[in-house]
């Protein structure tokens, strides 16, 4: 049975004082209850989220809190990011219990590995991302290694912006749509092109292009790119219409994926699929226009081997343009592989 993840915004609370520890506390638990944790497992996403905003004050003084929720077919779960801008620590150290700079305890991420089922960490001279997914009890802890950063301009409600990922037997499809603008119109437009995604989301590209293309007819129109993978051929096709960027990033190696011109929706030429062989292992980046496209993994020592969440994280904090929404789709093509 196809496995369907669909967008969400991140939420994003900020942490430069101690008084927004306790806050944080609270969206967290909360959020947790309103995806069916139970009390117990709410007080660990709970505890979860006050190690990690006291870590951000402890080694950078002020950063982010990033949290979603994760649905994942019948598994349910959220997703904790903390984002700083400091000058990174070391993480090895700082997983050990009893280590501290900061005169405490020094329990903060020993305890936050220790009660998320999913963790991971990257931290270099830029500063650190720090990711904590928990499933509820009961729930099967099989991780699907995508991650998303999703944000919308001045933290309006109406994001332009919108994704959806497809998970088969052996295959994947995933989808990325900036409608024009911003607002609710921009919604309308990404929304409509996303349903009709949604209806069929394994039919030949460059035909789900056209079925993009007459549901979005009648709003302003996106930019859209869709990539489809393949296991069992290890064959990625994509295909793309306006500035939805995209990258295949493999070893030392990465390939950026060519769109062409146009609106879908409005006007452009006969999109062209373009075929990608011998990708299995490879990060699967896209991403809207929101995004810088002059960043470079190989930059960030170790970041393309970190979680895919991680990944997105880094690239929104680096590379976010402020000025329009934002979304960073990033995909470990082996997860199509179980």
């Amino acid at each position: 049975m196809d496995m369907n993840l669909v967008a969400s915004l991140t939420q994003v609370l900020r942490i430069d004082d101690s008084s927004q520890v306790g806050h944080a506390r609270r969206v967290v638990q909360k959020l947790a209850e309103q995806h069916g944790f139970d009390a117990a497992d709410a007080g660990r996403a709970a505890i979860v989220a006050t190690e990690l905003a006291t870590n951000v004050l402890k080694h950078a003084e002020h950063g982010e809190l990033h949290l979603r929720a994760l649905v994942h077919g019948a598994q349910q779960g959220i997703e904790l990011l903390a984002v700083d801008r400091a000058q990174g620590f070391d993480v090895h150290s700082c997983l050990v219990d009893g280590y501290s700079t900061g005169g405490t305890q020094g329990i903060g991420l020993g305890a936050v590995s220790r009660l998320a089922q999913v963790f991971d960490v990257h931290a270099d001279a830029r500063g650190a991302v720090v990711l904590a997914r928990l499933y509820k009890h009961g729930d099967s802890a099989r991780d699907v290694r995508v991650g998303v950063s999703q944000h919308s301009l001045h933290d309006d409600p109406a994001c332009g912006d919108t994704w959806h990922v497809t998970l088969g037997d052996q295959r994947l499809s995933a989808l990325v749509i900036d409608g024009l603008g911003h607002g609710v119109e921009a919604v309308r437009a990404a929304k409509a092109g996303a349903q009709a995604f949604a209806e069929s989301p394994f039919s030949a590209p460059e035909h789900l292009l056209v079925a993009l293309h007459h549901a979005m007819g009648g709003t302003r129109g996106g930019a859209a790119a869709i990539a489809q993978y393949e296991g069992a051929g290890d064959r990625l096709a994509f295909i793309g219409i306006g500035n939805i960027g995209a990258a295949l990033v493999g070893g030392d190696r990465s390939r950026g994926l060519a769109s062409h011109p146009g609106i879908v929706g409005g006007q452009y030429r006969k999109g062209q699929v373009f075929d990608y062989a011998h990708v299995k292992g490879n990060l699967l980046i896209m991403f809207s226009d929101g995004l810088q496209s002059r960043w470079n993994l190989q930059a960030y020592p170790g970041l393309a081997r970190r979680h895919p969440a991680v990944v997105a994280a880094v690239l929104h904090r680096d590379f976010c343009r402020g000025r329009d929404d934002v979304t960073v789709l990033v995909i470990d093509l082996e997860t199509v592989h179980g």
